[in-house]
C-alpha cells in the first residue's frame, strides 16, 4: 500500500509499504477513507520534535471502515464507519477511566511513565505507524474507535479526529466561564477550533492573534476580534482593548514553532532580543534540514508564552495546547507567579471529547468544514505538505484521500 513515510528531518516520501495486520486480540484494521496533515507533523519534519524513527508512517488523523477485528473487540462490526482518536488509550487503566486518555498507563510500550502514545509519532511515543496511508492498525480498538453517526461526512469527521477535540480541550483547560474575555494565540486549525470552542463555552469576547491574513479572516468569521502581530504590538493592543486589565484566559495554540513579529511595532522588541531568540531556536531544533523555504523551524519558540503571560489579567488562566518538546525550557515563570496566574497544559484526551463533538456536528450546531481548505489525493500529499508548511494563502487544513492515488 502507499503511505507518507518519514525518512529523516526534512525528508518525507510517498512509499510502498507492507499492509498492517492484526497483532493482538484488541486490534482492528481500518481501511482509511480520509486522513489529514497536522501542524504536529511539521514539527517532526522541521526538527522541533526529535526522536522520529526513519520508516515511520506519518499522520494521526483518520476516518475509515473496519476491515478486520481482533477477537477481543466486541463493540464493533467489520464494515462499521469510524473515526480514530489521535492519541492511543487502553480504556481500562485508572487514567483512561478518569478521562486522561492521553496519559494511559498501558498504551505506550515503553511503560507507564513514558507519556502519550499517538499515531505517527516519535520513537518515545511507541512508535505506532500513522494514518497517512491506505490502512492502519488500531491498538485497543474497543476504546480507540468511535462509530460515526449517520449524516456526518468524511470531511466533517476527519476534523473530529484531532483538531476539534484539541481546540475544545484547550478551551476547557482555560477554565472559560460565561462572559470571559479570551485571547487565542495562533489561527491555525487548532486555534480556530479553540475560538469555536470558547464561544461554545460562553466566552463574551474572543481575540485572535496571528500574522496571516487568510487565517485572521477565518477567525473573524468565527466571531473573534482579530490582531495582526506584524501590524501592531499584540500585548499593547490587548491591554488597550480591555481597558488596561488584560484578558481573563489565554490559549497557546501555536507551540514550539512560534515566530516573532518581523514588521511593525513588535518587531523592535524582537530585534532587541535577537541573541536570546537565536539561543532558544537552537535549543528547540538542534538539528534542521531546510529545503529552500520549507521545513524551517520557528524563530521564537517561547514567543507566544511570553505574549500570553504579559496579556493576561491578574489571576487569569493560561492554557497551553501548542506542542513543546522536552528540550524547550524557556518560560516567564517570574511574571506568571507574580500575577497569580493558573497554568494548565497537556496533550488532548481525544477519546473523551469525540462522541460529544460528533453529536454537535450531527445536529448541525457546528460545521467544522468551515476550516477545511483543501481535499487532496494521497498522490499529491508531498506537494500539499510543502504548501501547508509554507502557510501559503488559503492553505489552512488539508484532508488527504488515501483511496485516491491518481
Amino acid at each position: 500500500m502507499k503511505a507518507v513515510v518519514f525518512h529523516g528531518i526534512g525528508d518525507i516520501r510517498l512509499d510502498d509499504v507492507a499492509e498492517p495486520r492484526i497483532e493482538k486480540p484488541t486490534d482492528a484494521i481500518v481501511k482509511l477513507s480520509a486522513s489529514a496533515i497536522c501542524g504536529t507533523d511539521l514539527h517532526m519534519i522541521r526538527g522541533t520534535m526529535p526522536g522520529m524513527k526513519p520508516g515511520t508512517i506519518l499522520g494521526h488523523e483518520g476516518v475509515g471502515y473496519i476491515e478486520a477485528l481482533g477477537d477481543d473487540v466486541r463493540n464493533f462490526n467489520v464494515g462499521d464507519r469510524v473515526v480514530i482518536p489521535s492519541t492511543i488509550a487502553c480504556g481500562n487503566c485508572v487514567y483512561c477511566r478518569a478521562g486522561y486518555h492521553s496519559q494511559c498507563n498501558d498504551a505506550n510500550p515503553h511503560g507507564a511513565s513514558a507519556g502519550t502514545a499517538f499515531f505517527g509519532g516519535p520513537e518515545q511515543t511507541g512508535p505506532f505507524h500513522g494514518m497517512q496511508a491506505e490502512k492502519v492498525r488500531v491498538p485497543f480498538a474497543h476504546a480507540g474507535l468511535v462509530k460515526i453517526p449517520e449524516g456526518v461526512s468524511d470531511e466533517q469527521a476527519i476534523l473530529v479526529s484531532d483538531i476539534f477535540p484539541t481546540g475544545y480541550f484547550g478551551a476547557e483547560l482555560a477554565e472559560i466561564k460565561p462572559g470571559d474575555t479570551v485571547a487565542v494565540f495562533g489561527c491555525g486549525p487548532v486555534g480556530l477550533f479553540a475560538i469555536v470552542s470558547a464561544k461554545l463555552l460562553g466566552a463574551g469576547r474572543v481575540f485572535a492573534i496571528d500574522c496571516h491574513e487568510d487565517r485572521l479572516e477565518l477567525a473573524r468569521g468565527q466571531g473573534a476580534e482579530i490582531i495582526d502581530f506584524d501590524q501592531e504590538d499584540p500585548v499593547k493592543t490587548l491591554l488597550r482593548l480591555t481597558n488596561g486589565i488584560g484578558v481573563d484566559r489565554a490559549i497557546d495554540a501555536v507551540g514550539v514553532d512560534a515566530e516573532h513579529a518581523h514588521t511593525g511595532p513588535a518587531a523592535k522588541q524582537a530585534s532587541a532580543q535577537k541573541a536570546e531568540l537565536k539561543r532558544e531556536a537552537k535549543e528547540a531544533a538542534p538539528k534542521t534540514k531546510p529545503d529552500g523555504d520549507n521545513w524551517v523551524p520557528g524563530d521564537a519558540p517561547a514567543q507566544v508564552l511570553s505574549w500570553a503571560v504579559e496579556a493576561l489579567a491578574k489571576a487569569g488562566t493560561l492554557s497551553i495546547i501548542g506542542v513543546y518538546p522536552a528540550q524547550v525550557r524557556t518560560f516567564p515563570i517570574g511574571m506568571a507567579m507574580n500575577k497569580n496566574l493558573t497554568l494548565r497544559m497537556g496533550n488532548c484526551n481525544h477519546r473523551k471529547y469525540i462522541p460529544r463533538l460528533l453529536e454537535l456536528v450531527r445536529t448541525g450546531e457546528v460545521d467544522p468544514t468551515a476550516i477545511l481548505s483543501h481535499v487532496e489525493p494521497m498522490s499529491g500529499a508531498l506537494d500539499a505538505y510543502r504548501n501547508f508548511d509554507l502557510r501559503k494563502p488559503g492553505w489552512v487544513k488539508v484532508e488527504l484521500e488515501p483511496n485516491q492515488l491518481q
